[in-house]
């Protein structure tokens, strides 16, 4: 178990601003925090959008303040993987905000299931209690039953947060669920084969989503489906090539929550 206090913020080093494809906001809690350019995308998208369903400059505004609320605690989902990885003496090489969520680069697998399994539920619980708080909240103000701008802030992150929690608690790779079902298979069909039935199951939800974005008019679902797909090879290829590390060195793991 690491034992080491970090700073809550520090600037970035010059070694963190090496990739000059991104945006640095410094190290969190020990972690080099960074936004990907290409996240200027979306609220490029976003803007434009919205400027030509309501042509009102406040409605882009909230458009956008909203979007990076949303976009604040993806980053909160994986802070809570690198944190609770760091309670299994694992740390985070550095996280990353990407137009399609967060990715948490660990030093290493971890080699327990049991520290997959809470690694992987951490970031979903951080959604799940993010979403409760502020639903706490907006009752107790009486936010929700007045209705306004407020009430519908607060119910759209409720909302967002609920789906980002749950929707990565699907049981197959590559969201958090599918490394759940891994730890917890692993012990009984050995994690190659737990892999497998995970990566199977995410490649039916690749398909699923390919079906719906494309007779359903959402380009977007396409899109995901692709990267579901992918990521869910992508692993499996992973844990039946991996060798044994070799003493010393360094194998980064790529955790995508």
């Amino acid at each position: 178990m690491v034992d080491v206090k970090h700073p809550f913020f520090s600037l970035p080093t010059a070694a963190d601003r090496r990739d000059r494809w991104s945006w640095h906001l410094g190290r969190i809690l020990g972690i080099p925090t960074r936004i990907h350019a290409s996240f200027a995308l979306v609220l490029v998208w976003i803007g434009i959008s919205t400027w030509s369903a309501a042509h009102s400059s406040v409605a882009v505004a909230l458009g956008l303040g909203f979007a990076l609320a949303v976009f604040a605690c993806v980053l909160l989902h994986e802070f809570g993987h690198a944190l609770v990885a760091r309670r299994f003496g694992i740390e985070t090489r550095r996280i990353t905000l990407l137009p399609i969520g967060g990715v948490a680069e660990l030093e290493r697998e971890p080699s327990d299931p049991r520290a997959e399994l809470w690694i992987a539920v951490a970031g979903p619980a951080v959604n799940l209690g993010i979403a409760a708080t502020l639903a706490l909240v907006g009752f107790a103000l009486g936010s929700f039953a007045s209705g306004g701008l407020l009430a519908l802030v607060l119910s759209g992150l409720v909302w967002a947060n609920l789906m980002l929690g749950l929707f990565n608690l699907v049981p197959a790779f590559p969201m958090d669920g599918g490394r759940v079902l891994r730890a917890l298979a692993s012990k009984r069909v050995g994690p190659v084969r737990a892999t497998q039935i995970a990566a199977k199951l995410g490649r039916y939800l690749a398909v699923g989503f390919g079906v719906w974005g494309l007779f359903g008019g959402q380009p977007v679902l396409v899109l995901v489906a692709a990267f579901v797909w992918f990521a869910a090879g992508r692993e499996l290829k992973r844990v039946r090539n991996r060798p044994a590390p070799p003493a010393g060195n360094r194998v980064i793991y790529v955790w995508r929550g």
